[in-house]
């Protein structure tokens, strides 16, 4: 057999059948792996609404403590 023993063609062919053995592993590998990354760039938009939303929360929170200010001193006027 060349150059190779019996022992390393069985390690090779073991490696083979669990590579491209059974159900399609290797697909199914990359199909979760690109699940991942779907599920990663979603979640960096999610995160950047709300990043976005916290901004607006603060400014509004802002306001509104400037708000009250303006009612105690027009009442007390």
């Amino acid at each position: 057999m060349g150059t190779f023993s019996i022992w390393h063609w069985l390690i090779v062919l073991v490696v083979v059948l669990v590579l491209f053995g059974g159900r399609g592993k290797i697909p199914s590998l990359m199909g979760d792996i690109a699940k991942g990354i779907k599920s990663f760039k979603s979640n960096m938009k999610d995160e950047d609404k709300a990043g976005a939303d916290a901004q607006k929360i603060e400014e509004t929170k802002s306001e509104s403590v400037v708000t009250p200010a303006r009612k105690d001193e027009t009442a007390s006027s």
